[in-house]
């Protein structure tokens, strides 16, 4: 049995995974284990209100990368406040490091084989078992849980927001780059990521004992050893209650995080709503949903995304345009209308990928300027043009 944990309806926990950047290389500095362990002696001699934030600091798999989590909270804004109090923890500890702090789907120029990854027994087994795959794992990316109450609701939301995460995917894109080469797609962390046995867009089931038979498939064949080892763009997360929203390059900056918070809280809350008037639920052929992900990583914002089963089509900046209007009653009564509108600010300013690459053609093709900007963004704390 897979016990699905209920939580409150559209509560949220944001992740957001950022790069520690050598302020004299702009490469990548494998310093994560030290920069924890600095913070946590740090926040031991701060009043509660600030040091409470250390719990709020995460490791990942690769040491050159720090997780900021959110608690569970009500609100968008609750979340940013979190994440802000870790941000405001961590960078005092990284400045006489000469560290510094930026994020997007991937850095511009740093090699995967030099990357060292943290010492543990899940994260040695998955490079083990994945060789070549597991070592290019040089990803950034921002999720989102959103609290669902109810398990017979989790699989129709799921197979619903399929119909819809490629435009979430295409407005967050920002990895143009790997390895020191233009890739020629908008979005190259779901090109790679995908390569991971249980990554990628997840199977459509239409209940939860084919899940749950899946699920035990997987663990008697050795596949995993726990489900937060399936590591599909969107899945249930059954620990927390949650649908787990995994398809956004990670944001360069808070206001930007913050609308992949509300996009995903307003969605998931539209799809509830609709299943509790007793609608039924759109669901798309898994090759339109196949197609529409790897659309959105090569083209973002020039995309043109299937919509439907039937089969049309619509240019992505349009119907993101649609569908911010359509969500925002629900936004009103979650309390982040504002933050939903901030995608209309990133259309007008360029989503990511768009201004990385801006950035690089600005200072002459250096991918040292696409780190500048990076940095820039991050100081600011919101989308820089």
């Amino acid at each position: 049995m897979l016990k699905f944990a209920s939580s409150a309806r559209s509560t949220l926990g944001v992740e957001w995974e950022l790069q520690l950047i050598d302020q004299d290389s702009l490469d990548l500095r494998q310093a994560g284990d030290t920069v924890l362990a600095q913070v946590r002696e740090y926040a031991a001699d701060l009043p509660q209100d600030r040091a409470q934030f250390v719990r709020n600091i995460h490791g990942e798999m690769l040491l050159n990368t720090v997780e900021l989590v959110s608690n569970p909270r009500a609100t968008v804004r609750e979340c940013m406040a979190d994440l802000r109090g870790a941000l405001e923890l961590v960078q005092p500890v990284i400045a006489p490091m000469r560290i510094e702090l930026a994020s997007a789907g991937t850095h511009p120029f740093a090699k995967p084989g030099y990357q060292r990854v943290t010492d543990s027994e899940r994260y040695n087994k998955i490079v083990e078992r994945t060789q070549y795959w597991g070592r290019q794992m040089l990803l950034f990316g921002t999720h989102v849980h959103v609290g669902i109450e109810r398990q017979e609701l989790v699989l129709p939301v799921m197979r619903a927001l399929l119909t819809r995460f490629a435009h979430l995917q295409a407005l967050t894109a920002a990895s143009p780059y790997w390895n020191g080469l233009e890739t020629g797609y908008a979005d190259n962390r779901a090109m790679i990521f995908q390569q991971l046995p249980t990554a990628g867009v997840p199977h459509q089931f239409a209940s939860w004992e084919q899940l749950e038979r899946y699920y035990a498939d997987l663990l008697r064949t050795g596949v995993i050893d726990e489900f937060s080892e399936i590591r599909w763009d969107i899945r249930p997360s059954p620990k927390f209650g949650t649908i787990e929203l995994r398809m956004c390059d990670a944001a360069s900056n808070l206001k930007e995080v913050a609308m992949v918070a509300a996009f995903s809280q307003c969605l998931v809350e539209f799809f509830v709503r609709k299943a509790e008037a007793g609608e039924e639920l759109p669901v798309m052929q898994s090759w339109f949903v196949d197609e529409n992900k790897w659309r959105a990583a090569r083209y973002g914002m020039d995309a043109v995304l299937i919509l439907d089963a039937q089969g049309n089509e619509e240019l992505v900046t349009d119907t993101l345009s649609r569908m911010a209007e359509e969500l925002t009653p629900i936004a009103v009564d979650l309390n982040c209308e504002q933050e939903l509108n901030y995608l209309f600010e990133v259309i007008q300013t360029g989503a990511p990928y768009q201004r990385i690459l801006r950035a690089a053609k600005n200072g002459a093709d250096s991918k040292e300027s696409v780190v500048e900007h990076l940095l820039a963004e991050m100081l600011a704390g919101k989308p820089i043009a």
